[in-house]
């Protein structure tokens, strides 16, 4: 029995050396792998943007920067300056001698003047905008039989007109619209011709229904360009006499000028 047991415990720890001897390679660590460094590691360059992002935290008056809002919409207020060019159409129009049909047409001249508007959005779609300007035309009767052309005077004219608009692509820098309105036209500084014929002009005041088109381009930060075409519909009366008040012409003219603006205007 003593015999069979050690030789019983050298076999097991014959059969045993062969095993951990071939486990023990598999528990070892791992080489650590090599890493070549060829050249150091260099930032990828950052591609330049035309936003600005002044060390003082303020954008400047003619600066793009991060936090400008692109485009036009809801709550924004504009003040623009344009170039107003007047153009009277004069359609339909009349003359009457002291009652009685006279031939001939009127006449009135086209003007260019500077134009403010005021404007607010409502929505980031709906405005509504007011335009202040006047401007000089001088009035005459063309093709009077027996007398040809007649000068009237001339007269300033002042035309508010409120106008409430659509614009189709809100928060975009090329910006359309549509609108309709209307316009009140007031006549101040009325100068006859004295002529002997036109000593005394009155023109009444009148008013009428406006359309118009035009967009907003967005130029640098919040200025914007405009441009504007309005057909204004309005009928004038009018007339004008002599000194003796014994020749009184009565005029009755579709004045219907079409307004063309182009201007500057700036975001509040």
């Amino acid at each position: 029995m003593k015999f069979n047991a050690f030789a019983l415990a050298a076999a097991v720890g014959v059969v045993a050396t062969p095993a951990f001897a071939q486990t023990a390679p598999a528990t070892a660590p791992a080489a650590a792998p090599q890493v070549m460094v060829s050249a150091p590691m260099t930032a990828a360059p950052v591609p330049s943007v035309n936003i600005h992002a002044p060390a003082s935290g303020r954008c400047g008056l003619f600066q793009t920067c991060a936090n400008t809002r692109i485009g036009l919409g809801k709550g924004d207020f504009i003040v623009r300056l344009s170039a107003l060019g007047v153009l009277p159409e004069d359609r339909d129009s009349s003359l009457s001698l002291n009652g009685a049909h006279l031939g001939g047409r009127v006449k009135t001249t086209r003007q260019v003047m500077p134009e403010l508007t005021f404007e607010y959005f409502f929505t980031d779609n709906l405005s509504v905008d007011l335009i202040a300007a006047s401007t000089r035309h001088e009035i005459a009767a063309e093709g009077v039989p027996g007398l040809g052309k007649v000068d009237v005077g001339s007269a300033w004219v002042l035309p508010p007109t409120v106008t409430f608009a659509w614009h189709f692509r809100p928060h975009k820098r090329f910006n359309p619209y549509v609108g309709v309105g209307a316009t009140l036209a007031w006549f101040h500084n009325i100068s006859p011709a004295n002529n002997g014929l036109t000593q005394k002009v009155n023109i009444g005041v009148t008013g009428g229904p406006s359309v118009n088109v035009g967009f907003d381009y967005q130029v640098v930060g919040n200025w914007f360009f405009n441009f504007d075409v309005k057909q204004m519909f309005m009928r004038v009366h009018a007339w004008a006499q002599d000194s003796a008040e014994t020749t009184k012409i009565t005029a009755h003219d579709s004045l219907d000028p079409t307004v063309v603006g182009a201007g500057i205007e700036y975001r509040f």
